[in-house]
C-alpha cells in the first residue's frame, strides 16, 4: 500500500516501509456497511449494515464483536449524549437504545413523508450537538433528495434541496464550514454555517470528482481542517486541503469504500467501511475483502489525526 501525494512543490510519499498499514479487522462481509463511528467514551468502534439492518460493535482491533439487528434499513448513525444513538432509518428519525440482546428505538418522525421513493442516508453530529441527515432516492432516477437539520428539541428543519443521493456530510474543527456531497451527480460542496443557529450560506462548488476514480461517498474532516473522502468505486481513500486540493490518495484492496472516520485511543486510525451489493459474483470473488471493515494505522506518525465525534443534545429548545 502506498499513499500517493498530489501536493505541489516535492511531495511526500508514505509507503508501508514509513509504518502505514491497512488491515482488515472484521472481514463481513456487510451488503452496505457506513458509519464508523469511534465511542471514545467506552471506547468502542460502532459501524453498520445499512441494506442488512444491523449494527456492530468492538474493539479497536475488531476484537470483541457484538452485533444488534435494527428494525428497518438504516442509514447513518451517531453518537448521543444519554448513551443512545441517534439514527437515520427509512422511515425517518430515531433514538436506539443497544441493550444486551435487543435494541429499542424511540421514533422521532419522518422529515419527508411526502416522497415515496427517498429514504434517509449519510448523517453526521455536529459539535453543536444537533444531527445533519440528507436523504437519497432509492433508485437513483431522480434529485427529489433533501438536507435536513434536527436539533435538540427535536424538531426538524429542511436546510436544501434537489440533491439525488446525501453524502460526505463533515464540519470543519472550528464548526464553520460544512461539507456535502451529492455523490450520483460527482459533486461535493462547502457551506457557510453558523455554530449557533446551524444557517447555512454561501453553497460553493468543493470538489468535481469527474476528475478522480471513483466519487465521494462517506467522509471525515482531521484535526488539521483536511477532508477526508471514501471514494466509492474507486477503491481509495483521499486527503483533500479545505482548499479542494488532492493531498493524498490511500489505495485500498476494495473497489467501494463507503465511509472513514478516526478513532482508536488517540485518534489517530483511519477505520473504512465498504459494501458489496454492487458487485457482481465475479467481482466478489477478486475482491475477497469486500464489504469487510478496514483499519489504516500509523498515520499519527506524520501528523494526521481526527477529532473525538460530538453527541447528539438529546434534550432542548434549539431546533
Amino acid at each position: 500500500m502506498v499513499v500517493k501525494s498530489h501536493t505541489t512543490g516535492a511531495p511526500a510519499s508514505l509507503s508501508q516501509n514509513d509504518g502505514v498499514h491497512i488491515t482488515c479487522i472484521w472481514p463481513g462481509p456487510a451488503l452496505l456497511g457506513e458509519c464508523p463511528i469511534w465511542d471514545a467514551r467506552n471506547a468502542r468502534l460502532l459501524w453498520i449494515d445499512c441494506l442488512g439492518k444491523r449494527i456492530w460493535s468492538a474493539d479497536a482491533e475488531g476484537h470483541d464483536l457484538q452485533p444488534w439487528d435494527v428494525p428497518d434499513v438504516i442509514g447513518s448513525i451517531g453518537l448521543c449524549d444519554d448513551g443512545r444513538l441517534i439514527a437515520g432509518f427509512a422511515r425517518g428519525f430515531g433514538l436506539i437504545a443497544l441493550h444486551d440482546d435487543r435494541t429499542e428505538v424511540e421514533w422521532i418522525g419522518d422529515p419527508d413523508p411526502d416522497q415515496s421513493d427517498t429514504r434517509l442516508n449519510d448523517g453526521k453530529v455536529d459539535a453543536q450537538g444537533r444531527y445533519w441527515c440528507g436523504t437519497m432516492n432509492v433508485d437513483f432516477a431522480r434529485n427529489n433528495a433533501a438536507l435536513f437539520r434536527l436539533g435538540p428539541g427535536r424538531h426538524w428543519t429542511r436546510v436544501d434541496d434537489e440533491f439525488t443521493v446525501s453524502n460526505g456530510i463533515a464540519f470543519s474543527p472550528d464548526g464553520r464550514r460544512m461539507y456535502f456531497s451529492d455523490s450520483r451527480v460527482d459533486r461535493s460542496y462547502q457551506y457557510d454555517l453558523d455554530p449557533a443557529s446551524g444557517a447555512l450560506s454561501n453553497r460553493r462548488d468543493f470538489l468535481d470528482t469527474t476528475a478522480y476514480e471513483g466519487r465521494v461517498d462517506g467522509a471525515t474532516v482531521d484535526a488539521d481542517g483536511c477532508y477526508w473522502g471514501a471514494l466509492f468505486s474507486g477503491g481509495a481513500v483521499a486527503r483533500f486541503a479545505p482548499d479542494g486540493r488532492l493531498l493524498h490518495k490511500i489505495d485500498l484492496p476494495i473497489s467501494c469504500p463507503t465511509m472513514c472516520s478516526f478513532g482508536g485511543p488517540d485518534l489517530d486510525i483511519l477505520f473504512v467501511t465498504s459494501a458489496t451489493f454492487m458487485l457482481s459474483e465475479a467481482q466478489r470473488r477478486r475482491e475477497p475483502l469486500a464489504g469487510s471493515l478496514l483499519a489504516i494505522s500509523g498515520l499519527g506518525a506524520h501528523g494526521v489525526r481526527g477529532l473525538e465525534e460530538p453527541r447528539f443534545k438529546t434534550t432542548g429548545d434549539q431546533g
